[in-house]
């Protein structure tokens, strides 16, 4: 870890790291150096067996805690960290953890249902069934890339609409918005209900079963099959293009900082570890353990149950 003091000139670059078990913030240098860091453990709610949620607030809050200390830090190390010398925060997240919440108020409608949720396998065994002379779960994959199964954001989502009042109420009432965790941080970070922005990258948005693969839009079809108001979901941006601006009072050495990238977690490895070429393939291991393959342009199907999903993509 650096302890030499920078210079005035010095810029810097900050990353959210938002996962399923903590959140956290890294700083570093014009030349990628890791400065200093923060890191909060996150709680997981499981109310009956099969059940994982998350607090949305919390979420937010430890955010804001890590970015608070990581400037602590940087000053205390010597780094003159200020508004106009961090020019850059990038954000990775848990992928298909599912967030509703009032616009107005900025408050959740329900706890964030988490990427291993199992509740919906009943909604999962009746789709099947429905369309089981029409591709059964691979009802959606030639479009999406993915099957049909507890693991996306949509049939979460579907759940919510139909088995919490207060969610179905919101939806009703054209008061309700949807996000996975990126789009959750994203819409606070940049104002909440004062104007924060609400959008998502083609990374997550392809772990929903709600994004077209080739026009890497919302697929108004399959959203309309599985009773989703498109209105509710976010705007598909890139992976790497300015989003907003952070909107923290509580942060003012980061406020104003545009935040100009986002992947899901590991799509983010997968750049990270700069799997960029065709056939290169990366290996991480956190809460789960996951290889990601890049196939190029291509959108390949694959006939072993491997997913189909979207790497990346660099620029607007």
């Amino acid at each position: 870890m650096s302890t030499s003091s920078s210079s005035p000139s010095t810029v810097y670059v900050a990353a959210i790291d938002q996962g399923t078990s903590s959140t956290r913030v890294i700083l570093y240098n014009s030349s990628g150096h890791h400065l200093v860091s923060h890191q909060v453990p996150l709680k997981l709610i499981t109310p009956t067996p099969g059940w994982v949620e998350q607090d949305p607030l919390e979420i937010i809050d430890t955010v804001k805690e890590c970015l608070r200390e990581v400037a602590k830090k940087a000053k205390s190390e010597g780094h003159s960290v200020a508004p106009g010398s961090v020019k850059a925060i990038g954000l990775t997240n848990q992928r298909e953890t599912t967030v509703v919440w009032d616009k107005h108020t900025g408050k959740p409608l329900y706890n964030t249902i988490v990427w291993s949720d199992a509740r919906t396998h009943k909604i999962v065994a009746e789709l099947n069934h429905k369309y089981e002379s029409s591709g059964g779960v691979d009802r959606f994959r030639v479009a999406t890339g993915l099957p049909i199964s507890t693991y996306f954001s949509a049939i979460k989502l579907k759940w919510l609409i139909s088995h919490v009042e207060e969610v179905k109420k919101a939806v009703d009432e054209k008061r309700a918005m949807f996000g996975t965790v990126d789009t959750w941080v994203l819409w606070n970070l940049t104002g909440g209900a004062k104007g924060g922005v609400h959008v998502t990258d083609v990374t997550n948005a392809s772990r929903t079963l709600l994004l077209n693969l080739k026009t890497l839009k919302w697929d108004s079809e399959i959203a309309k099959e599985l009773d989703i108001p498109v209105e509710i979901l976010p705007e598909v941006k890139s992976s790497a293009e300015v989003y907003g601006k952070l909107a923290l009072d509580e942060v003012p050495e980061f406020r104003g900082v545009p935040i100009s990238g986002c992947l899901g977690d590991q799509q983010a490895a997968l750049v990270g570890q700069k799997c960029l070429t065709k056939g290169l393939a990366k290996s991480t291991y956190g809460t789960g353990c996951f290889v990601l393959y890049n196939t190029g342009t291509d959108i390949v199907q694959s006939k072993h149950g491997l997913l189909t999903t979207v790497g990346y993509q660099l620029g607007p």
